[in-house]
């Protein structure tokens, strides 16, 4: 598996891809994905977007989004496995990534929603740093109408780059 950046000729692939995704997880993106167009401009608006690629198929994907204003120290992860990839380490490989992103981006701090039932995405973002900070009580309806809690995790992208450094790998950083 590699993961790369989002680049032009990617467009038909991650068509496919976003098509696949069960309905309620594709609310994590946050735009309506099934729009050409949409997909289209996130590749020629060049975002932090990266893709975990295996034999041309997409299984993932990561982005990194910059707050505005008065959060603009802050990023938001968003990372998106094909349910028939999941527990293959792929979601571990694209928020590991996403730390790399925020460096490169310049961010101090990044944030995940998680739907708060979901112990094992939120393990393996805790196993990475990621903190529990919120818990939004009934403030996600699924498709079946039923109304679930979201969990807000943080983690301090500066504590990342600390232990980087710590091990030695902080040099080999953009």
């Amino acid at each position: 598996m590699e993961i790369r950046r989002l680049a032009t000729g990617d467009e038909v692939a991650l068509m496919r891809f976003v098509s696949r995704i069960h309905e309620g997880d594709r609310t994590f993106f946050k735009e309506d994905v099934l729009d050409a167009e949409v997909v289209a401009a996130w590749v020629q608006r060049g975002e932090a977007r990266s893709l975990a690629v295996e034999d041309e198929e997409i299984l993932g994907t990561v982005t990194v989004v910059p707050l505005q204003d008065w959060s603009s120290h802050v990023g938001e992860v968003r990372v998106i496995v094909h349910p028939a990839h999941r527990r293959r380490g792929i979601g571990r490989a694209l928020a590991r990534h996403a730390v790399i992103e925020a460096l490169d981006l310049g961010l101090e701090k990044m944030m995940v929603e998680v739907i708060a039932d979901q112990d094992a995405t939120i393990a393996m973002f805790r196993s990475l740093g990621f903190e529990p900070e919120a818990l939004l009580k009934d403030h996600v309806r699924d498709d079946d109408g039923q109304l679930h809690d979201l969990m807000l995790l943080a983690h301090s992208v500066e504590a990342s780059l600390a232990s980087l450094h710590a091990v030695g790998l902080g040099d080999a950083l953009p």
